[in-house]
């Protein structure tokens, strides 16, 4: 099968969909197909094609409903758009985020083949996004008719496009290579280190973590915490921690993904405090995988992931009190650690992107029968 995979992000940046992406097609070339990626033309790249990665468009920053910035590809003309297609000829076209301006929406209108498209988002239930989704509609509205089949990543990711058709949803989750995350035999955790990684920004609700560590640390003062990432916010986050005395707290900025597994096999507890668009949550898988308990926020995304013995994971972060409490049971209780573990180890299983592949190459066998 010659499969496209259209991803309307900078492949090349660092990200959920993006790192999808490139797994989808790790494991379709491993298992026999023929895979490319179509993604933005980063700035200041001529380049055409590298290894499978068809570049096209010219990249513009695009402000999303999360408060994030991405690069995605405008300016994509007809003709570059049918000269890919007739030269390429694939079986399968998969979208994702097709919602996304503008390269999907041009691909699709001149589409003569299967198309898939896979939804990852779940739109924050804020004033601003309410107002950046009545603008979006019309254009998300403009792509259906193109689309054979709809997966989306978990149900809520899959909420704001079933305002908008009556067709079937798969659900199809997110991946993870799980053995990459698991530590090697011996390996030993820091005492009482709560762990976070991610960007620093409101969303992330890191400012609900330094509370909760405050009030945590009035009753365990050997607790430390480690804060991984960088963002808009870290300023004022390192500002509140000197403000209020709070000891024990290190932030370490940007890691790479080596470090970011090294301190994912030496915390204690992982911790995402996320209060708002999450539709999945890989950080979590990532925090199964490596074996490691995990406190996380109770949005709707976390949720969809932390289910049976890990909903005893989700707590409401902005309950300071409760918050702490969490974290001091799942810091210091042996039974229910090695009993989160357990369950984690077998549940992330069905996570594994083999799987996760196979799922979305049935998905295409359906759809090719159908549009026969």
């Amino acid at each position: 099968m010659k499969i496209g995979l259209i991803c309307p992000y900078d492949i090349f940046k660092n990200g959920g969909v993006q790192e999808c992406v490139l797994a989808l097609k790790h494991e379709y070339t491993k298992t026999g197909h023929e895979a490319y990626i179509i993604t933005p033309r980063p700035k200041g790249v001529e380049t055409e094609q590298i290894d499978g990665i068809i570049l096209v468009g010219e990249s513009r920053d695009f402000k999303s409903p999360f408060h994030t910035t991405a690069q995605v590809s405008v300016s994509l003309e007809n003709g570059a758009i049918e000269k890919i297609l007739e030269e390429h000829k694939f079986d399968i076209l998969h979208f994702h985020e097709p919602w996304v301006p503008i390269v999907s929406r041009q691909i699709l209108a001149k589409s003569n083949t299967v198309n898939v498209a896979t939804f990852h988002a779940k739109l924050p239930e804020t004033m601003v996004s309410k107002t950046i989704e009545k603008v979006i509609t019309p254009y998300t509205k403009s792509i259906l008719k193109y689309i054979d089949s709809y997966t989306a990543v978990s149900e809520p990711a899959s909420e704001y496009i079933k305002t908008l058709t009556d067709s079937n949803i798969e659900l199809i989750p997110n991946g993870i290579d799980i053995k990459k995350f698991t530590p090697k035999s011996g390996t030993q955790r820091h005492e009482s280190t709560i762990l976070y990684i991610g960007r620093l920004e409101k969303r992330k609700g890191v400012l609900y973590l330094l509370k909760a560590f405050a009030e945590l640390q009035k009753i365990n003062s050997q607790a430390q915490l480690v804060i991984a990432g960088d963002g808009p916010d870290r300023q004022k986050l390192e500002m509140f921690v000197d403000d209020n005395n709070i000891e024990h707290v290190e932030f370490l900025g940007f890691v790479d993904e080596a470090t970011k597994i090294e301190l994912l096999h030496s915390a204690t507890i992982f911790c995402s405090p996320a209060i708002y668009g999450e539709s999945f949550g890989i950080v979590l898988l990532e925090a199964m995988s490596a074996g490691t308990v995990t406190v996380a926020s109770n949005n709707p995304g976390y949720e969809s992931v932390l289910k049976e013995t890990g909903a005893i994971s989700i707590v409401n972060v902005k309950d300071t009190a409760e918050f702490a409490r969490r974290l001091q049971l799942m810091m210091v209780d042996t039974k229910m650690r090695d009993l989160w573990v357990k369950w984690a180890k077998n549940y992330v299983q069905q996570f594994e992107y083999a799987r996760i592949a196979q799922q979305y190459l049935d998905i295409y066998e359906k759809t090719m029968k159908a549009k026969k």
